[in-house]
Parts: structure tokens; sequence; C-alpha cells
């Protein structure tokens, strides 16, 4: 597909696979054609769209065999832009190649947007910047990478400048007059590294790889899976054996949650972009690939897995059971108002229950109760300070969700009832008589009353104020108050069984 301005097409006829009407162009300047999926762009637009599409309609997935064997993958990149249409404005920019089209531009140099990509999003792209003379891009038939888009460039032009990032860029960075590479690939650095040609510059706009996995598997909320460790804890059966086994179902429940905020942030990759704190999450900025994060999430299951044959039975069962639920918030269950918040309550409890069947202890009714009230509390503060967050920054409704900002109100009566419904249920807890077959002073537990009650009425006063971050769970493992308190309320349960 191609489309210049008018001003740049003479008078004349032509023809190619990809336009109607191709003839060169007479500039007094060579022009400079720039790639758009990891180069303009630091993302691959298909895989972005592809993800997109996942969320708004996941059985479409059954189609795409069908698209490739009946018009290839430029039916595909077609079908996609139709369905899953890209927003120009929030796409992950390699902001070095933009700074260096804006000062080609104003030194007079005509630019053209070359590209694979579909030629909907293409013109979107080139419409939304501004800096382009035209377009030429996948038109549904042929997919213009390497020596398609190779054979378009020579016939449209007597000569040209490139800039790539991957392998298949290789003819085109070889037939230019000034070749330049943005976050070259692995495969494209090779080639490179065998001196076939120079590179005039190379536009950096990435991050380094590890630290930026990291983020992405979110290792810091693995915090919450210490849940599992509270059955053994409570019921006073710690033992090596029964240790070993906590320690392993925790690493079990971490690798999978990893894994499922992976799938999340690949399915939610257009929503984030338009968040102002979620669009810096690696996989909405395009400082990771989506490949890269469908083979994270492949090795952190394939680790559960190989795990799991240590631990019972029903701990397994109880592992599946949390990953279909997550599975299915993901999904759809998030966008579900007051839904979404009790099902990410039941899974903190779930995840005590699988706890207690990894260490065959019994786990009290009393701290299922006491767990899904608090934590409903929680998910119910988060939700809180999105809401308040977008209030602040003149928003009305949040991507991706169904509340509205009129709803902060209701949502701060349900919270803090709830939160006070945990105390509740933990005092009459610590009033039954068999309390005192686990601790031999049970009364001192009162204490830990008063301690409960500060931190969760703390939490919402911050989240009030726009003090507390969206998720409480980070808060809580930084915050040196909350941090205080959880120790004094540890140090007050081992006074009560001395």
């Amino acid at each position: 597909m191609l489309k210049t301005h008018a001003e740049d097409v003479p008078t004349g006829a032509g023809s190619s696979p990809v336009a109607s009407a191709v003839v060169p162009v007479q500039t007094s300047a060579i022009p400079l054609c720039v790639d758009l999926d990891g180069t303009l762009v630091k993302s691959d637009t298909l895989y972005d769209s592809l993800c997109m599409l996942l969320r708004r309609y996941p059985l479409y997935l059954f189609q795409v065999p069908l698209l490739l064997l009946s018009g290839g993958k430029a039916r595909v990149k077609a079908a996609f832009a139709v369905r899953a249409p890209l927003d120009a404005a929030h796409l992950p920019y390699n902001h070095a190649v933009l700074q260096f089209l804006r000062e080609q531009r104003q030194r007079g140099v005509s630019i053209y947007l070359a590209t694979g990509a579909d030629a909907s999003l293409a013109e979107r792209v080139a419409t939304h910047l501004g800096l382009f003379s035209g377009v030429l891009a996948s038109d549904g038939a042929t997919n213009l990478t390497g020596n398609h888009k190779l054979a378009i460039l020579n016939q449209r032009f007597p000569a040209f400048d490139y800039i790539g990032n991957a392998r298949a860029d290789l003819p085109l960075l070889a037939a230019a007059r000034h070749a330049y590479v943005a976050n070259p690939s692995a495969g494209l650095r090779r080639a490179l590294n065998s001196g076939r040609f120079p590179v005039i510059q190379s536009f950096q706009d990435s991050k380094p790889l590890l630290p930026t996995l990291l983020k992405a598997i979110r290792i810091h909320q693995w915090a919450k899976n210490i849940l599992l460790f509270f059955p053994l804890l409570l019921s006073h059966q710690i033992s090596l054996r029964t240790l070993s086994s906590a320690i392993t179902a925790f690493f079990c429940f971490s690798f999978i949650a990893s894994a499922n905020y992976l799938v999340n942030d690949m399915l939610d990759i257009e929503s984030d972009r338009h968040h102002f704190k979620k669009r810096l999450r690696p996989f909405a900025a395009g400082d990771l690939s989506v490949q890269a994060g469908i083979v994270t999430a492949l090795l952190l299951v394939a680790a559960c897995c190989s795990l799991l044959p240590q631990l019972p039975l029903p701990f397994a069962l109880w592992l599946l059971f949390y990953a279909v639920v997550t599975s299915a918030y993901t999904l759809y269950l998030k966008r579900i108002p007051l839904v979404d918040v009790l099902v990410l309550s039941g899974l903190y409890a779930l995840r005590m229950l699988a706890g207690a069947a990894a260490t065959q202890t019994v786990i009290s009714p009393w701290l299922s109760a006491f767990a899904i009230f608090l934590f409903l509390s929680l998910a119910m503060v988060k939700r809180f300070s999105e809401l308040s967050t977008l209030r602040g920054r003149g928003d009305v409704t949040p991507h991706g969700r169904g509340y509205l900002v009129a709803d902060l109100e209701q949502i701060r009566s349900f919270g803090t009832s709830s939160a006070y419904a945990a105390v509740v249920v933990f005092a009459l807890y610590i009033s039954r008589p068999d309390v005192d077959a686990l601790y031999r002073h049970s009364g001192r537990l009162w204490f830990i009353v008063p301690f409960m009650l500060y931190w969760l009425n703390r939490v919402w006063l911050l989240a009030s104020r726009g003090e507390l971050d969206e998720d409480p769970v980070i808060f809580a493992i930084q915050d040196k108050v909350s941090i205080a308190i959880g120790f004094c309320i540890a140090l007050l349960a081992v006074y009560a069984t001395l």
C-alpha cells in the first residue's frame, strides 16, 4: 500500500503489487525511509493488536490459522487492524528516532514511513506525527517486509536512506545510501558485526532486559503468597517437613501468579497505555516484547509444574482453581464492578486454603472469614485510590474498568465496613474457648485489636487524602509504619503463646 501527499506525486502511470501508482519522485535530496515496528515504535504492532484482539474477542484466535492459509500474514495484519485498531497517539515511540526525524524534517529531507504494518495503522501514525511525505505499508495482499519492501523502494526512489531494527531489514540496510538502526535485534547485531556494511548511527531507547523482566513478573507481589504460611503458623504445627512443603507451595503460587501478571499485562497493553502510571509497565512502554512475555510465562508455568510432584494432590487442585479464576478475572471478571473485588478477596482466602492443603493442616473457618473481609477492604481501597487519582486528573471512567468516579463514596462505604467486619471476626475468634488450646494466654491477643484498627483506619485515611499507592500491598511492604505494626502484631502473637 502506498499513499503520498499530492505534491509528491507528479502526473504519470505505473503499477506495483502494493500500489496503484508508483512513479519516481524528483527531489533534490535523498529521501529517508523509516520502519515502524521495533524502529519508530519500540514494540511490534502486530503482537500489540493480537493482545488487544484477544482481550476483546478471545475466540477470534482460532480464525488466525485460516487467515494465514487464505491470505498470508498481510491478511492477518489487515484483519487485526480492523478488529483491534491501536491508538497511534499512545504507541511507545522511540524518542531518539523521533528526535532525529524532526531534525531531518527541519532540514527539508523527505521522510517516508515504510513498514510491514497494515496501511490503516501506518496512516494513523503518519497523521498523528505529521512528519511524513508518504506512507508505504502492507495492503492486505502483500506483506511489505524484506525484499518486497526493497523492491518497492528501488522502484520508487533512485536512492534512499533507511532506518531499521531487525534481520529482515538487512537487504534494505545494505541497499541504502546511509544505513541507520534503532534498538537492533540480536540477529541484526550479529549481522552488523560481520562488517558487511557500515551503520551511520544507532538510536537506542531501551532498558536492560533483566531488570525489565523482573519488573514485569512483579516479584514484589509475591509478598501476597506469604498467606500460604498462615495455616501452618496459626496451627502451631511447624516442622521441617511442613515448613519445606509451605516453601515449595509458596514458589508454586508465585510462579503461577507471575505468569498470570505477564498474561494480564499483555492483554491490557492498549488500556495500560491510556493510564498515566500503567503506561510505564514493560509491555505498554515497549521495553519488553510480547514474544518475550509469552516465553517467560511458559517457563514460569514449567517451573511450577516441576515442583508440584513434591506436594499433595489437594494443593495442586487448589492451584489449578486459582489459575482458572485468575484467568477468568484477567479476561472478563475484572471489568464487572463489585465482582472484581469479591474475586480478589476470595483469591486471598484461596491462598490460605492452598497453604493448608500443602502442609496438611486444618484451616479455621474464622481465619477464612477474617481474610475475606480484610482483603475485600484492601481491594476496595485499591479501587478507591484509582478513582481518586482519576478524579484529580479530571477523568471520569478508568480504562478497562466498570467503575465511575461518581462511585467513590459508595466504594469508601463498602471498604470501611469490610475493614471493621474483619476486626469483629477476629475479636469473636479470640473470644472462643478452643483458642486456649493454641495460646496459653489467649487474652493477650486482644492487644492486637487496636493495632489492626489503627492500621486499617490509617490506610483509608491516607487513601482519602490521595497519599496511598494504588496497590495497598506495595504500600504495606514499603511503609515503615505498616512494617512496625506488623512486627508488633507478630510479637503479640508470640507473647500470647508463652
